[in-house]
């Protein structure tokens, strides 16, 4: 059974007027289903998880340089950053990440708000709080399962683990951030 194709996929939508005109060729057929079925199960086209009711967004460099986590950096570590992450625009009430993903997703708050959803009530944090980032190693090592979700309209950036470590090895003024984040998490993200 074909995968129903995703209506965010550009090509989507000239396939079915295709098929629904006669006009696909039979070989193609095949073709053309295995296509939707790999944009169906694509999170985005660049491989990039998306988060629930997320629109990509840009970067832009004089804009990062004001958000607490990146304003140590100079210009060329922020465009480093900026070559190394995706931003996401996101809807309030929008699941962001969870622990299930794995250790490999990190993410920062730009702008807006989210919270933190563990057990009791929701943790809300902003950009300059110390849970302004989520998830990664360090998050996911300390075993506790939570799930982040958007607590406003908000920009979000992820980073996938090994361009943060990257970072790190290259000097990226973060080590504050992160020790801030797991002492903030470490304490009320209680299993």
């Amino acid at each position: 059974m074909a995968a129903t194709p995703r209506a965010d996929v550009p090509l989507a939508a000239p396939l079915q007027s295709l098929r629904r005109r006669g006009l696909l060729l039979s070989g193609s057929a095949l073709l053309i289903s295995r296509m939707e079925s790999a944009m169906a199960s694509t999170p985005d086209m660049d491989g990039w998880p998306r988060p629930t009711q997320a629109k990509p967004s840009v970067t832009y460099l004089h804009l990062l340089a004001k958000t607490p986590f990146f304003t140590a950096l100079d210009k060329s570590q922020l465009q480093w950053a900026i070559d190394h992450s995706r931003e996401w625009s996101v809807a309030r009430g929008s699941e962001i990440s969870s622990s299930t993903l794995g250790p490999d997703n990190f993410w920062v708050l730009l702008d807006g708000g989210w919270q933190i959803e563990h057990g009791g009530a929701p943790i809300r944090a902003g950009h300059a709080d110390p849970a302004k980032w989520y998830g990664g190693a360090g998050l996911h090592a300390l075993g506790r399962g939570s799930k982040l979700v958007a607590a406003a309209s908000s920009y979000v950036m992820h980073i996938r683990q090994a361009d943060l470590e990257e970072m790190l090895r290259r000097g990226f003024a973060f080590d504050r951030h992160l020790q801030d984040g797991l002492a903030f998490y470490t304490h009320h993200l209680q299993a």
